[in-house]
């Protein structure tokens, strides 16, 4: 191989890995690896996040993707790597810590909180309540009840803004799969993330409840919000996405635009059934 082959050659391959040129990131995984027995399920994947994307994570079943999820949110320990988040390792830590430096996930199946209502589920969701220590119940009351009526109201808006305020009484394991979607995806807006990490919100939805569920996405991230999200409904995450990273076999197998991850022949042929 000459000097200019090899030269194509590295260009070709920096082409088709995660890009890491970007200037504000607010995810940065590296060389993340995660094996169960003689399963490798996350192979050094190496990618970032830039701080206001929307930023599709698509492959195969058994790509690794729901893995990587559970790695970056600390629900899996990796077995080597490291993630940060805004410049701060979280390598290791418990998923309440990770979501205190602002990101949370949301669940391919919604957990559905029996004898609540939907109200009484969005209240869920706020981080770092006083109500949650037992001595603040006894000693500082006040700030308890303070505090509780702040997130009521905003709970109340959010519901409003998602336009669901009409399910707010409705028992939480009564809605339906998409409409639990909504609240999931309102509830996670209470925590007052950086960054949201979406694991299959257009699962089972159906295409009404799908085009809001887009709608409330993308009027999030105007308001500053950055959205990681798995999806096997392409049409759903080629709309949405930009950029997309491609997983195959716990790598990363290329990251593009839509366009760039549509037209690309290994994408084509492995995920997406052969067509453009």
């Amino acid at each position: 191989m000459t000097d200019a082959d090899a030269a194509a050659a590295d260009a070709a391959e920096t082409a088709t890995a995660a890009d890491r040129s970007k200037d504000d990131v607010v995810l940065r995984v590296e060389d993340l690896q995660k094996s169960f027995g003689a399963l490798t399920a996350t192979d050094h994947a190496t990618f970032e996040v830039a701080r206001g994307t929307i930023t599709g994570l698509i492959g195969p079943n058994g790509a690794g993707k729901s893995t990587l999820f559970n790695l970056v949110s600390g629900f899996y320990e990796p077995d080597g790597g490291r993630v940060e988040v805004n410049g701060t390792a979280v390598t290791g830590m418990e998923p309440y810590e990770i979501a205190d430096h602002g990101l949370i996930r949301t669940f391919q199946t919604p957990r559905k909180l029996e004898g609540m209502t939907v109200r009484e589920a969005m209240l869920v969701g706020p981080r770092k309540q006083p109500g949650e220590s037992f001595l603040n119940l006894f000693f500082k009351p006040g700030e308890v009840g303070e505090h509780e009526a702040a997130n009521l109201e905003e709970a109340e808006r959010i519901l409003e803004e998602f336009e669901i305020d009409h399910l707010a009484t409705q028992p939480a394991t009564k809605i339906s799969g998409g409409q639990m979607k909504l609240v999931e995806l309102a509830r996670a807006m209470l925590a007052d993330p950086e960054l949201l990490l979406l694991d299959e919100p257009a699962a089972g939805v159906n295409p009404t409840l799908r085009n809001k569920l887009a709608e409330q996405i993308r009027r999030l991230n105007e308001q500053g919000t950055t959205f990681l999200l798995i999806e096997h409904d392409m049409d759903f995450v080629m709309k949405l996405a930009d950029p997309v990273i491609v997983l195959d076999q716990g790598s990363v197998l290329m990251e593009g635009s839509p366009r760039e991850v549509q037209t690309d022949e290994r994408v084509i042929d492995a995920y997406l059934g052969g067509s453009p």
